[in-house]
């Protein structure tokens, strides 16, 4: 029948276990869904509210997979549902081959990833790695081809949940968001005491103070406010969508090299980003509004997990002051 029209294209995107990684992947089902395909997502229940709050992505699949398991049972149901809806092409984000058994056994026709793990097994194209420590956001950008420089990863809160998490932890809008946390180690992580002499700066200047991050940090946002009386420690308090949601109402964001660095900075937020055994030139946090500081000292990057020195020179070298004043230049005026 003429003038008939037909439903677009079902692509699956697998994508990366980590929240930065997952932030980095927006241009690519950006690209994609403005070539006409539906995004659906496969990811982690930890992942998967970044993939709802991104644009290209019309759908998310959360899959409890459990950290270094097979879980067979579960990938073969996963991809029983999948193979009825004859997705054409999935594009694998990691580098491993138990992220691409879910669109193998699903039958999707176009698996697409690089090489990694056993030189791309189960994979229909295998791209050669790209070099070390290039762009996260060229590297996944490349798995469709495109020729194009990426854009700035970018996620949109909902304005309802916003004032529901606002409420709900009786916050205002427009505070100073702290993110001390760091999954990979020590060595990614600002001194305690540095975080509380900005946070009394800030509370100095007028503005209310919140700490974000896993139960894990919970410990770490204690100490903040034994420092710095009034913070609020929400560490461990709210879910993903919770801190998606006030990330998205703070004035402005401090945070380590981390996955919720990555969020408010894709959120549009002002965000300083700050880098001791780490290299912001390979996962920096990608926004308009947003700035990073560097030492760049002889050791560094030494991407080790504790300073290898027993120094942590990089991050103690960086001044509260001057973390303060390097946000306040963000930060727009009202």
């Amino acid at each position: 029948m003429s003038g008939a029209r037909h439903a677009p294209d079902e692509v699956l995107l697998i994508a990366p276990q980590w929240i930065g990684d997952a932030v980095m992947a927006q241009p690519l089902a950006a690209r994609l869904a403005a070539g006409g395909a539906r995004v659906v997502a496969l990811a982690l229940p930890s992942v998967a509210p970044v993939l709802r709050a991104m644009p290209g992505v019309a759908e998310v699949v959360e899959v409890a997979l459990a950290h270094g398991r097979l879980d067979w049972r579960l990938r073969r149901r996963v991809a029983a549902s999948l193979r009825a809806r004859r997705l054409r092409a999935a594009y694998v984000l990691g580098n491993n081959v138990k992220s691409r058994l879910i669109p193998w056994l699903a039958r999707i026709p176009l698996r697409i990833g690089y090489r990694g793990e056993a030189a791309g097994w189960l994979l229909t194209r295998a791209l050669p790695e790209p070099p070390p420590r290039s762009d996260m956001r060229a590297r996944y950008l490349a798995l469709a081809a495109a020729g194009a420089p990426p854009g700035a990863p970018e996620l949109v809160a909902d304005a309802a949940a916003v004032a529901a998490t606002l409420q709900r932890f009786e916050l205002p809008a427009g505070a100073i968001a702290l993110c001390p946390g760091a999954e990979y180690g020590g060595a990614k992580r600002w001194p305690l005491e540095h975080f509380a002499a900005f946070a009394r700066l800030a509370q100095r200047d007028g503005l209310a103070v919140l700490v974000l991050g896993a139960p894990r940090d919970r410990d770490a946002g204690d100490a903040i406010i034994a420092a710095a009386p009034g913070v609020r420690n929400l560490c461990g308090a709210t879910d993903m969508a919770q801190a998606i949601a006030l990330l998205a109402s703070a004035r402005g964001v401090l945070s380590n090299d981390s996955g919720l660095m990555h969020v408010a900075a894709a959120l549009g937020r002002p965000t300083l980003g700050l880098y001791g055994s780490t290299d912001p030139r390979h996962t920096p946090p990608s926004a308009r509004r947003s700035a990073t500081i560097w030492l760049q000292l002889d050791c560094s990057p030494c991407f080790a997990r504790e300073c290898p020195l027993g120094t942590l020179a990089c991050l103690k070298g960086i001044a509260p002051e001057r973390a303060w004043d390097a946000l306040r230049g963000l930060i727009e005026p009202d």
